[in-house]
């Protein structure tokens, strides 16, 4: 991340544009150093080729500093957004970053004509919980077992409201 000095005021302000299948190394570096089990080249790809109007990316300069994955999600009660995958790359996490790209894919949803949007985090995640409740997300359950270790996942929802 050349792009982006060490010293970066809080106040940078990057693009928040769809992301594109050329996005792809910036997303897996920031994959691999964000999470414990991080998605493979190949799922991302079909992602964002699946999903091209709800994946999304932050970007400073030509340099990816966060993305987003959405999906549509359609349920016995309707269509729902799904967050499927969401982070920022370290250097660049507290500068709003996340809620930028949280707020375009609400947005998104919402235009598409969602009822709200879900999505899972580590029950031991507990600064990503803090985040999406911050940003009006609900815990709703707990899925045990969820991820490959054992670990259960809290299954957090935002209703949009007419």
């Amino acid at each position: 991340m050349s792009g982006i000095p060490q010293s970066s005021p809080v106040h940078l302000v990057p693009v928040i544009r769809r992301a594109l299948v050329s996005d792809i190394p910036g997303i897996m570096a920031i994959e691999r150093a964000s999470f414990i089990e991080p998605w493979d080249h190949e799922t991302i790809v079909q992602s964002i080729e699946y999903f091209p109007t709800t994946c999304f990316v932050a970007e400073y300069q030509g340099e990816i500093m966060g993305f987003l994955i959405g999906a549509p999600q359609l349920v016995e009660e309707g269509y729902y957004g799904h967050i499927s995958n969401l982070a920022v790359a370290d250097r660049c996490r507290r500068r709003g970053i996340g809620n930028l790209l949280l707020k375009r894919a609400e947005h998104q949803f919402l235009v598409e004509g969602a009822r709200g949007i879900q999505l899972e985090v580590r029950e031991s995640n507990e600064g990503a919980r803090k985040f999406y409740k911050k940003m009006g997300y609900e815990e709703v359950f707990v899925f045990p077992w969820y991820y490959s270790n054992g670990e259960n996942a809290v299954v957090m929802m935002k209703w949009f409201r007419f």
